[in-house]
């Protein structure tokens, strides 16, 4: 009697035998890792962003010197850490590293190469943490470079009116990377929920903006209490250290939250909905 032999192709026969390169979370994420790099919008994201973030800087650096040496005392902030300068550019220039982020699936949509992407990873699960893995790394250290490009500049700006303290301005670009890290998870929970890249940017600006803006207006206690629950909000006051109304740490327990929701209503839309 004959045993047939049935031959896998390459990419099944590496899966089963556990190679990384031939399939799984490994693979996908590898997978992921490529695509984005191959795409040359992203470099000119990334080059934007750098952009943004230096000008946003050094505006801001002019500001806290205009504001230190003009005639009205009252609206003197005094010596400014550099670390704080970027955390308050990042609220612009964060815009370009989330259209990066959402771009990640919303432009798989709109070209239609998410089917192929879909036969390559199967599991909409893995595929979805495939694609977080690699927004959440990149995105931390863009933030990273980029808290550490608006240090850079804010600092000859501000002369005598800037500070820097190296455990200081660390614990600041590392806080712009953590923040930057999770709302782009939330953008790209939000992207793979809506599918479509105008609407995921205009809902991101809607939330991150506009809204704490119109609900803060009304000066109404529950609403600002529900403002400070905000995503956008919530990870200034942890960028920012404050202690009022809550702590940084639940400042990032908040964001966590957040970018968790829209991971899963993201998930719960790719593994209801055909591709």
């Amino acid at each position: 009697m004959t045993t047939a032999t049935t031959t896998l192709p390459a990419a099944d026969r590496s899966a089963r035998r556990g190679d990384p390169t031939g399939g799984g979370l490994t693979g996908a994420v590898a997978s992921e890792w490529t695509k984005l790099w191959s795409v040359r919008s992203v470099w000119w994201n990334l080059l934007a962003s750098a952009l943004l973030m230096a000008a946003a800087a050094g505006q801001e650096a002019i500001y806290v010197v205009n504001e230190n040496t003009n005639s009205d005392p009252a609206d003197d902030p005094g010596v400014v850490g550099v670390g704080t300068v970027a955390i308050s550019s990042v609220l612009l220039a964060q815009f370009t590293v989330l259209a990066l982020a959402m771009l990640v699936i919303t432009a798989e949509y709109a070209t239609g190469t998410i089917r192929s992407t879909l036969q390559w990873t199967p599991s909409r699960g893995q595929l979805l943490l495939a694609k977080t893995a690699v927004v959440a790394v990149v995105t931390f250290v863009v933030g990273a470079l980029l808290a550490a490009l608006g240090s850079a500049v804010a600092d000859p700006v501000l002369g005598e009116w800037g500070r820097f303290r190296a455990a200081e301005t660390v614990g600041d670009v590392l806080a712009v990377a953590a923040y930057l890290s999770l709302i782009s998870v939330f953008t790209l929970g939000l992207g793979t929920a809506l599918r479509s890249a105008v609407g995921t940017l205009t809902t991101v600006f809607m939330i991150l903006m506009v809204v704490p803006i119109a609900l803060g207006a009304l000066d109404i206690e529950f609403v600002n209490r529900l403002v400070d629950g905000l995503p956008g909000v919530a990870g200034h006051h942890f960028m920012s250290g404050d202690a009022d109304p809550y702590p940084p740490a639940a400042g990032l327990a908040l964001l966590a939250a957040w970018a968790l929701a829209a991971m899963l209503a993201g998930y719960a839309v790719l593994r209801s909905r055909d591709a």
